[in-house]
């Protein structure tokens, strides 16, 4: 037994070491991946507490912010057009409890007059613009936008659609994969391998385990995004669970798990951005760019603005 923790002690004690070294130096083992533009603003759905989500209005309302990337979320129309809408069923959007596979894409009903916000409980956004929009419109009214399409199904149908209009509008360094479940996104990415994917769940879990054990610096990652949920906003904006208890330790437990800077600081050296979602607060935005994040995604662009601006003369100034 002596024997064996002679010779297994240094060799533990020098993989940690190695570890630790690569980890903070990944670039003399990886490449870094070439960014076609930093995420430092993402509007989400457009920017969804501000205006009408998904909606033209919202968008250029980003726009005007200066916003660096958009989340949208797409679906399939009976008629076949991709069409941006969170939500299948129109009901909580429109009042109208319906599919949007049901329809054909000029009988799509208005929105709401006003919607909560999801990730500010009890704050409405409203907007003179109530209309549905098509992601070809989308595409043709920002054309050098860059865009994150999130995929909820596996419907290959919409996948192609999506693949398809990308190649068409030449937007496939600047349109980005994103979905929850790997068997979506191997889908996405057979559809169109040109375009830059984000992690999904089971694949952010694998990179977190890989980190823990010290394998994160030696394995190669092919993701160019990192979306995820900022743990301090939880029981307070996101109640991921019906029973308070499981949000409180769902809070806890992530913030332990996810929260590391050594992490987000090494994966943002291999050229991996990471952007934290949903931060409606100024004390949350704060949070997420003293961990090193490239940027954060907001209901709120305006006010996300006023803080990466705010920093940005504090910084100069010292």
């Amino acid at each position: 037994m002596s024997a064996l923790l002679y010779y297994a002690l240094p060799t533990l004690g020098g993989y940690v070491m190695l570890s630790i070294f690569f980890l903070r130096r990944p670039r003399l083992l990886h490449t870094p991946q070439v960014r076609a533009f930093s995420a430092h603003l993402g509007a989400h759905r457009g920017g969804s507490g501000e205006k009408l989500e998904n909606t033209m209005e919202a968008m250029e309302n980003a726009l005007a912010q200066r916003a660096d990337l958009m989340e949208l979320d797409c679906q399939l129309t009976k008629d076949g057009v991709v069409v941006v809408s969170h939500d299948k069923n129109l009901l909580r959007q429109s009042g109208l409890n319906r599919d949007v596979d049901s329809l054909d894409f000029k009988d799509l009903p208005l929105y709401r007059e006003e919607l909560q916000v999801y990730f500010s409980p009890g704050q409405f956004a409203r907007g003179s613009d109530r209309h549905m929009v098509s992601l070809e419109d989308v595409f043709q009214r920002f054309p050098k936008t860059p865009l994150s399409l999130e995929i909820k199904e596996k419907d290959e149908k919409l996948i192609n659609k999506i693949a398809d209009l990308v190649r068409r509008f030449d937007r496939n360094e600047i349109t980005i994969w994103a979905s929850e479940k790997s068997s979506i996104m191997k889908k996405c990415k057979a559809a169109n391998p040109e375009m830059p994917f984000s992690f999904t769940v089971s694949r952010g879990v694998w990179v977190l385990l890989l980190y823990y054990v010290g394998l994160l610096p030696f394995i190669s990652v092919p993701e160019h995004f990192l979306f995820c949920f900022l743990p301090t906003i939880i029981n307070r904006k996101y109640f991921p669970f019906p029973c308070s208890w499981l949000n409180q330790l769902a809070a806890v437990v992530t913030k332990w798990l996810i929260m590391r800077k050594s992490l987000i600081q090494h994966l943002e050296a291999r050229g991996i951005q990471v952007v934290f979602w949903c931060l409606n607060e100024e004390s949350d935005f704060e949070v997420a760019f003293n961990l090193g994040a490239t940027g954060a995604m907001t209901d709120y662009p305006t006010a996300l603005r006023r803080y990466l601006d705010n920093r940005r003369t504090a910084t100069q100034a010292s």
